[in-house]
């Protein structure tokens, strides 16, 4: 690429500029281009490639993404991964069957979306105690919709400048969940677990900054709203030397997850205080297992949400505790259960794998010990069955089948009930 060339007068054979009508220009086989074409060349070219990826968007998640994903036929998915928490899979079919509807508005022509309402963000906070499938359920939708899935923990991220992650991290992985493809980050689903534990220390005013709770929370402001923040690729701490990628957040959909230990005093706490004369009434219907299916809010807010963030969450959703019936279901009725997995396995050395239904009682009472919620069935079900998975791959004869009893696992599971105990 030169000037000069061979032909001491070359003229430009798109735009037929001569010499001194160009600075400089390109020889080929047989013609050459000058400066100003290879610019308009370009230009058009990025406006191909533009129209091109706005077409692909469109097909991806136009009109037609949404009409194939009805909320039943989301929820009906969800039933066969997460079992129980009816309120929580229709509301989160509800809300991601609206935020793509709301993408699909972005590919309308522009006079038709001059004439639509502008719809905004549905990010969901889920309540609900550890192990009852918030995470679950994110992922699951996730799967369904086969759209980048990213999970952050709240607990490590900090205000800009502290020991830490960025909240931009939360983004980076995202990016890289999509192969770092911009375009399909940018209709990705984010879950941020343990967002509880970003609360306000309190309302008191500190002479120390409080810089991994409510610093953390005006940091994800932005986020949650939707702006274009810029990542490093890689994660990590941003420096100047770093290539960023710039990130639209406006079409991620986020959903917040948390315990919120001891939100359910502050609802009870709400709700009885209703006074009539001198007495006062509990508003709390009959019955009541879940006090945090009431939560609102100001119940959010009083434990320590500020409410710019809660504003940004507009759809407060909860997870049932898991009953010994749910917990039942959970080892044997999804798609992934537990006892499913085990019998794959073994099936694989060819040994067929049976339990007892005494053996599931006494490992979901076991469960119920320990408190752990679904978790704990997995630790539960790893104490069971180590040994025998150990032992039966080297058995020469192997045994065509093997019996899980009530027995076994109580011999088994012993350092769980001990453990349960001493905590009591």
């Amino acid at each position: 690429m030169s000037p000069r060339t061979k032909n001491p007068d070359p003229i430009c054979s798109f735009c037929g500029a001569g010499p001194g009508q160009y600075d400089f220009i390109v020889s080929g086989e047989g013609g050459f281009i000058c400066g100003s074409c290879i610019e308009k060349a370009s230009f058009m070219l990025e406006e191909f490639r533009g129209r091109k990826a706005r077409s692909d968007l469109s097909k991806r998640y136009g009109k037609d993404f949404w009409t194939r994903y009805k909320p039943e036929h989301i929820k009906r998915y969800l039933d066969q991964y997460v079992v129980g928490q009816e309120e929580a899979k229709k509301v989160l079919s509800v809300a991601v069957y609206n935020h793509y509807k709301r993408i699909s508005q972005t590919f309308a022509s522009s006079r038709q979306a001059e004439m639509e309402v502008e719809i905004e963000k549905s990010n969901i906070i889920i309540v609900g105690e550890t192990g009852t499938g918030k995470t679950l359920l994110a992922r699951t939708v996730a799967r369904l919709l086969d759209v980048p899935f990213a999970m952050a923990d709240a607990t490590v991220l900090t205000e800009a400048g502290y020991v830490g992650e960025d909240v931009e991290s939360i983004i980076a992985r995202l990016l890289q969940a999509a192969d770092y493809d911009v375009s399909r980050a940018e209709r990705g689903i984010v879950f941020i677990d343990e967002i509880d534990k970003i609360a306000r220390k309190g309302d008191n005013p500190s002479i120390t900054r409080d810089v991994s709770g409510e610093g953390v929370q005006q940091g994800l402001l932005k986020l949650l709203e939707g702006s274009v923040v810029h990542v490093a690729p890689q994660g990590g701490r941003k420096h100047p030397e770093q290539r960023l990628v710039p990130v639209n957040t406006e079409n991620i959909l986020f959903i917040c997850g948390g315990a919120f230990e001891g939100l359910d005093k502050i609802v009870a706490s709400r709700l009885e205080q209703q006074t009539i004369g001198f007495r006062r009434v509990s508003a709390l219907p009959p019955h009541t297992t879940n006090i945090l299916s009431f939560t609102t809010a100001a119940d959010l807010k009083k434990f320590g949400m500020i409410p710019e963030l809660l504003g940004r969450l507009p759809i407060i959703t909860y997870t049932e505790p898991l009953t010994r019936d749910i917990l039942r279901r959970i080892l044997t009725e999804p798609h992934n259960a537990l006892t499913k997995q085990y019998i794959a396995l073994l099936r694989m050395d060819g040994i067929e794998l049976r339990f007892e239904e005494e053996a599931l009682d006494a490992i979901v009472q076991v469960a119920l010990d320990i408190k752990l919620g679904a978790r704990g069935l997995r630790s539960i079900m790893e104490a069971v069955m180590n040994d025998l998975m150990f032992e039966l791959p080297s058995q020469n004869p192997k045994p065509k089948e093997v019996v899980i009893t009530a027995e076994y696992v109580n011999q088994r599971v012993e350092r769980f009930r001990r453990g349960s105990r001493q905590a009591a």
